[in-house]
This record gives C-alpha cells, sequence and structure tokens, in this order.
C-alpha cells in the first residue's frame, strides 16, 4: 500500500476545510428548501459513467451501478471486480490488479469453483406463460415447478449455466438441483468475469482481447504502462 506523505495528508485537510467553507458559503445562497450535502472525501475514484463508477473511502469500496453491486452477476464475479478496484483504488498496484483476474481465470478452468460462486440470481417479474423470450431464468424456474414448487412473480431464481450443448437459457439449472452438473467454463469466463473486469480494464487501455488472451495464457501484460 502507497504510504502517505506529510504533505498529502495536510492537502487532503486543507481541502477538506475548504469544502466545508464552500458548502456553508454556498448553501447561504440556497433557497431555505434547498441544501447541498457533503457525501465524503475520497482519495482515488473510478468512472464509467455518471451512474456507473467506484469509489474508494476509509479502505471500503463504493460502487453504484458495477456488477459487484448487483444481483444478476455470480458472487465469483462481484468478487473479483471488487479485488480489481481494491488493487487499483487502494493499492495502486496494476500488477496485483492483474494479478487477481488471472487466478480467478485459472480457478474457473481448472474447475476448481464451488457452485455457490456461480449463482446468478433473476427475479421473475410475470407470470412463466407470458414470457415471450424465455431466458435462462425462466429455464430454471420451469424446472422448479417440475419439482412440484409454484413460481410466482416476484420470486428470486438462482442458478447456473451448465457446460452442455444448445443455448445457454437451455443450460440454466436451479442451483438447488445442481449438484454434480460440470458448469460451462467458457461461459464464466468470457460472459460474466471479462465483460465485468473488462468495465475497469478497458479504459485504462486494456483491450477485451487482451483478457481473452489471459484467460488462454498467451499474455503476461501488466498495467504499469497506464499508471
Amino acid at each position: 500500500m502507497m504510504e502517505e506523505t506529510a504533505e498529502q495528508l495536510q492537502l487532503e485537510n486543507e481541502i477538506k476545510t475548504q469544502a466545508q467553507v464552500f458548502l456553508k458559503d454556498f448553501n447561504a445562497e440556497l433557497p431555505e428548501s434547498m441544501e447541498l450535502e457533503y457525501e465524503g472525501f475520497y482519495r482515488r475514484g473510478f468512472f464509467v459513467t455518471k451512474k456507473r463508477y467506484a469509489v474508494i473511502e476509509d479502505g471500503e469500496i463504493i460502487a453504484k451501478g458495477l456488477e459487484l453491486v448487483r444481483r444478476d452477476w455470480a458472487p465469483i464475479v462481484k468478487e473479483t471486480q471488487e479485488a480489481v478496484l481494491m488493487a487499483l483504488l487502494k493499492e495502486g498496484d496494476s500488477k496485483k490488479a492483474i494479478s487477481e483476474v488471472k487466478k480467478v481465470l485459472k480457478r474457473i478452468k481448472k474447475g476448481d469453483v464451488e457452485n455457490k460462486e456461480l449463482i446468478i440470481h433473476t427475479q421473475i417479474n410475470k407470470p412463466l406463460g407470458e414470457y415471450k423470450q424465455v431466458g435462462p431464468h425462466v429455464v430454471a424456474a420451469q424446472i422448479i415447478e417440475d419439482h412440484g414448487i409454484k413460481v410466482t412473480r416476484g420470486t428470486i431464481i438462482q442458478y447456473i449455466i451448465k457446460k452442455g450443448k444448445g443455448s445457454i437459457s437451455q443450460r440454466a439449472v436451479p442451483y438447488e438441483y445442481s449438484e454434480g452438473i460440470t458448469y460451462d467454463k467458457d461461459y464464466y469466463i468470457n460472459n460474466q468475469v471479462i465483460p465485468a473486469v473488462g468495465r475497469i480494464m478497458e479504459p485504462l487501455g486494456y483491450t477485451k482481447q487482451d483478457l481473452q488472451d489471459l484467460a488462454v495464457g498467451e499474455k503476461q501484460q501488466s498495467l504499469d504502462a497506464f499508471f
């Protein structure tokens, strides 16, 4: 982790002080029903768009709109994205960020991932018979109903994508019935991990192809050039 210098701490304290002065002066000019609030001081941040970003405060990642705060991405993906953000935002360590990605890709390829790390959550928002496009959560819900359990609007379906032939949707298996299945390594690498990590890596100059090369072990490139 990067050490803070006395000059950095002094600058941060000055920024915080001036922010409070600004708020006081600015709010004095606003109508009584309006007030600008101080949200926090962040040493580093990563912004994809104004509604999709991550910042760090007191050693914790605060994210909006990214996969790590969304339920429709597998836990292993959320944990990987958070580890990458922590390496970059807290430690400023690009090599560690790449190492985290490579470590997870290696685990997935080896089949060394538990089913609970691969669960995708999706909510059923209408009766199953009304779906015109049958997504993986609908297929998984139908399997649950085949076991005699009624699925209604609002039910959260937990499923895993198994290895096999056919579309991704047709290979969805409810988590509660997934014991003994072989998960689809390519799906979790190319449709889950790489897109989520790409949100962070690509703006730094790391392409989707670079990430795919990491998955097959063809590149040992780091992000040093971008810091």
